[in-house]
C-alpha cells in the first residue's frame, strides 16, 4: 500500500495523470490504478518501469521519507539538480573521510 502511495505522489509531483504514467510505463491503467490503491502486488520490474517512467531511480519507488531521516534526505536529494547531487556527494565524501580519520 505504502508503494502505491507513494507512486501516486511521485506521479502527482510530475503533473502526470494515471494514463500519462500507465503509458509511458507499459502499464494498464486499471493495473496502475490497483497498485496506488494497495489493490495488486507490484513486481520488481513494474517498480523499475514505473520509476524510468518517471525519470526517478527505483529506488525513489521504495523509499518513503515519513519512515526516517535517511529517507527524508535521499528525497531531497532527489529533488536537486544533478549538479547539485554531485555538489552534495562530494561534500558528504569529504565529510566521510573526514570521519574516518578521526
Amino acid at each position: 500500500m505504502k508503494v502505491g502511495g507513494r507512486i501516486r505522489a511521485l506521479r502527482k509531483e510530475r503533473g502526470m495523470s494515471l494514463q500519462d504514467l500507465a503509458e509511458a510505463s507499459a502499464t494498464s491503467k486499471g493495473h496502475l490504478s490497483s497498485i496506488e490503491h494497495g489493490l495488486a502486488a507490484i513486481t520488481i520490474q513494474t517498480v523499475g518501469r514505473i520509476a524510468h517512467a518517471l525519470g526517478v531511480p527505483s529506488l525513489c519507488v521504495v523509499t518513503f521519507p515519513e519512515d526516517g531521516e535517511l529517507d527524508r534526505i535521499a528525497d531531497l536529494a532527489r529533488k536537486l539538480e544533478q549538479k547539485e547531487r554531485r555538489t552534495l556527494r562530494k561534500e558528504l565524501e569529504v565529510r566521510m573521510r573526514q570521519k574516518r580519520t578521526t
